[in-house]
């Protein structure tokens, strides 16, 4: 009797075991499903794919648009305050670019002057979008829109064959004849007409919602 028990005790445990390991993987599916890749340790995306545009690829492409563009060499730019230092020597509207998710991983990379104030707590209900904002990782921007951190542009356009990714064009910004972007890379900076940025980002399957985000902030 006693062999008997201990056998029903085993088995129980295993039971129990088997159990506790469906239920904890089912978890883990769900999260992965839910929240993405970044709330995982999985790598996605470490580097740029190789599928990635140039720079030179990118001024071919709006070379057969007939866009024209003017590009300054520079020694690398991380942020927009180093960016300042440039001022004096490229013209037109300078910018930010912010690369954004919302709880269902829906992107976005919003485009305005570099100095706009734009309310990120409030930001998802003017857009639409599915619960407030948080930037996407460097790993999902390199894999999406095949740039590195502090080379955000609107140009990765290029990149997103899937489209992914909702251009939205601050109206303050576009209010400039000129805007200057990176082309892909943060050691340069281009120079396009404001009604040329449109047509290249519709000629990429992107058409940008252009929409007021910049301005006071709304009280919550």
């Amino acid at each position: 009797m006693a062999a008997m028990a201990a056998a029903a005790r085993i088995r129980r445990n295993i039971i129990f075991i088997v159990f506790i390991s469906i239920f904890i993987i089912f978890v883990v599916f769900i999260v992965f499903i839910l929240i993405g890749p970044d709330a995982t340790n999985i790598p996605a995306g470490r580097n740029i794919s190789p599928m990635a545009a140039t720079p030179e690829e990118l001024f071919a492409a709006l070379d057969a648009l007939g866009i024209a563009h003017k590009t300054v060499t520079h020694p690398p730019l991380f942020t927009v305050e180093q960016s300042r230092a440039l001022r004096g020597q490229i013209p037109g509207g300078h910018t930010k670019n912010l690369f954004l998710r919302d709880k269902k991983y829906d992107l976005y990379l919003v485009v305005a002057e570099e100095d706009a104030d734009i309310d990120l707590k409030g930001l998802h209900r003017l857009l639409g979008a599915n619960g407030r904002f948080s930037f996407g990782s460097a790993d999902l921007l390199r894999e999406v829109w095949g740039v590195e951190p502090g080379a955000v542009t609107p140009f990765g356009a290029i990149n997103d064959t899937q489209g992914r990714v909702t251009v939205v064009l601050d109206a303050a910004m576009m209010e400039h004849d000129t805007l200057n972007y990176h082309p892909l890379v943060n050691t340069m900076t281009t120079a396009i007409a404001r009604d040329d940025l449109v047509k290249f980002l519709r000629s990429t399957g992107h058409e940008p919602r252009i929409e007021r985000v910049s301005g006071p902030r709304q009280a919550e």
